[in-house]
């Protein structure tokens, strides 16, 4: 039984674990790979997708060659703590389109915000917008000069 409720065998991780490497694989080929017929395997991706598991098929883009070539992960601190402010602020920041990712955090800092722009330039019309109508203690960001390790794959034989 995982934390959602589901209850998953190693069959549905196997079928997860291949579906991170490559969620465009036929269903054909994946249950070729996790030794099912199609039918089965094809009621266990349904399954896996009503339960909300798996929450969506995606591609890997290398986004500097589109001209975003800067990633910066911004650290903020802000004095507001209130249900409400939080709610206000992160409706402002998921409208912000430079921002892939979002987090509240624990510790010295309060969200995290994973910021993919075009250029110095592209991350100071973020920043200026970012502020906008928001009074935020401290904002700081971390410039990406190299992607070390991206996306990869979760270790699910581990659970």
């Amino acid at each position: 039984m995982i934390a959602s409720g589901a209850k998953i065998d190693r069959i549905d991780l196997n079928i997860l674990t291949v579906l991170q490497r490559d969620g465009a694989i036929s269903q054909r080929d994946l249950a070729e790979r996790v030794g099912l017929s199609q039918n089965a395997c094809w009621r266990r991706l349904q399954r896996l997708q009503q339960s909300g598991i798996i929450k969506g098929v995606g591609s890997s883009i290398d986004l500097a060659a589109l001209g975003l070539d800067l990633t910066v992960f911004v650290m903020i601190r802000t004095r507001h703590h209130s249900k409400d402010w939080s709610v206000a602020f992160r409706a402002h920041v998921e409208r912000l389109p430079e921002v892939i990712d979002f987090y509240r955090i624990g510790g010295d800092w309060d969200y995290l915000i994973k910021v993919v722009t075009r250029g110095m330039s592209g991350y100071d019309a973020f920043y200026q917008k970012l502020t906008t109508d928001f009074e935020l203690a401290t904002v700081t960001g971390f410039f990406s000069m190299e992607a070390m390790v991206q996306n990869r794959p979760v270790d699910l034989t581990r659970i």
